[in-house]
């Protein structure tokens, strides 16, 4: 099972960890346009990395060393679930990232998107009418839009995303431990 709060916690300290760690000031403001940015970024690894938009390649989906294309997106997927806790915690929207058992269930059985590239545009559509016109519903149907990708479009259950989860949260702690 999916447990937000507990990933939305987890995400919160370790920016306060780095953040204290590294001595970085930055503005609000700044701290939250950041996180948008790299939420951007990691969308559009999720993107390169799944291919959906490669109509040209035969076999779509990369893969990190030691790992299946799956393994990697699921990687990639779970960095940007990482951004998405971010951005809702320096806008203070941490509650529109709660979901109950029921609503990720219907997310679970929503139906397949039937043009990923449309899906992707509106995502980062909303993200944007998130940050620039400081709309939580907007960042509300972003959030539940990319649920359902993970869910339904790239098939991972939650079990996985929350497993793959705590195990990038792993690297960046080594991470962080080793001066990276």
């Amino acid at each position: 099972m999916l447990e937000l709060a507990k990933l939305v916690q987890q995400s919160i300290a370790l920016d306060e960890q780095i953040t204290r760690d590294r001595d970085i000031e930055m503005t609000r403001k700044s701290q939250i346009e950041n996180a948008y940015v790299a939420l951007d970024v990691e969308l559009a690894e999720v993107a390169n990395t799944s291919e959906w938009f490669k109509v040209w390649k035969t076999h779509r989906g990369k893969a990190d060393a030691g790992q299946t294309p799956e393994e990697t997106l699921l990687t990639e997927y779970t960095d940007a679930m990482d951004f998405f806790f971010l951005v809702a915690a320096k806008k203070t929207w941490t509650h529109l990232i709660m979901l109950t058992e029921e609503d990720l269930t219907t997310l679970e059985t929503s139906r397949p998107a039937k043009d990923l590239d449309q899906q992707y545009l509106i995502l980062k559509r909303m993200l944007f009418n998130s940050h620039f016109a400081h709309r939580q519903e907007d960042f509300r149907h972003a959030w539940r839009l990319f649920l359902k990708w993970g869910f339904v479009d790239f098939g991972f259950s939650q079990d996985q995303i929350q497993a793959a989860y705590e195990a990038k949260r792993q690297v960046n702690l080594d991470r962080q431990a080793n001066n990276y």
